[in-house]
C-alpha cells in the first residue's frame, strides 16, 4: 500500500472513522480493531445523515481535515497538510451512499491510498479492485505518522482477525 507524497505525517494527526450504524453490529468490521488497538490515535463518529457531527463539519470547513476516499474527479490532497484524516467505515456500497448523501464530505479535500497489491481482506464479498478495508487504511496511515508500533500491533491483530473462522479455531486448539 502506498500513499502518494513521501513526507512524514504529524504524529498529532487524528484518524476519525465515520461509521455507518450497521457496522456497529457487524462481526466483520475492521474499524473496531483499529479502535481497540490504537487508543487515542483513532476515534469513531457514527454517521447521521440529517445531523452531521458538528466538529467534523467544522474541521472540513476550516481546512483541517481530509477525507480518504477513492475517486478520479478531484486531485489527491497530501495527507501531510492536515490534522485529521476521515475514513468512511462501512461496506463499499454504504460508503458510496454516505459520501453521496453528505455534502460536507463532498466538499472535503480527498486523499487516496493506493494499494501496491490487492487487499488481503477476505471476510466480505464484493470488494472493489484496489479497495482496502478500514484496518488496512489505518495501518498505512499509522506507518506514515511514524506510529510504527501501533501500526504493527494493528497489522498483527488484523492478520489474525482476517483468518477464516475454521483456521482461527484450529490455532486456538478448538
Amino acid at each position: 500500500m502506498v500513499i502518494p507524497h513521501a513526507g512524514l505525517i504529524s504524529a498529532d494527526m487524528k484518524i476519525t472513522l465515520l461509521t455507518h450504524e450497521r457496522e456497529l453490529e457487524r462481526k466483520t468490521n475492521t474499524g473496531a480493531l483499529a479502535l481497540e488497538q490504537c487508543g487515542n490515535l483513532v476515534k469513531r463518529v457514527v454517521w447521521a445523515r440529517r445531523e452531521p457531527d458538528a466538529a467534523l463539519v467544522e474541521a472540513i470547513e476550516r481546512g483541517k481535515a481530509v477525507l480518504v476516499y477513492p475517486g478520479e474527479d478531484a486531485p489527491p490532497a497530501p495527507l501531510e497538510d492536515y490534522e485529521q484524516v476521515i475514513l468512511i467505515d462501512a461496506t463499499w456500497q454504504e460508503a458510496r451512499k454516505i459520501y453521496n448523501r453528505s455534502p460536507y464530505l463532498q466538499s472535503a479535500p480527498r486523499a487516496v491510498i493506493e494499494a501496491a497489491g490487492s487487499s488481503s481482506y477476505r471476510l466480505r464479498r464484493n470488494q472493489p479492485e484496489g479497495g482496502l478495508c478500514t484496518a488496512e487504511c489505518v495501518i498505512e496511515i499509522l506507518y506514515r505518522c511514524g506510529e510504527t508500533e501501533a501500526a504493527e500491533q494493528l497489522a498483527d491483530t488484523y492478520a489474525q482477525f482476517n483468518q477464516p473462522l475454521q483456521l482461527r479455531n484450529e490455532k486456538k486448539g478448538n
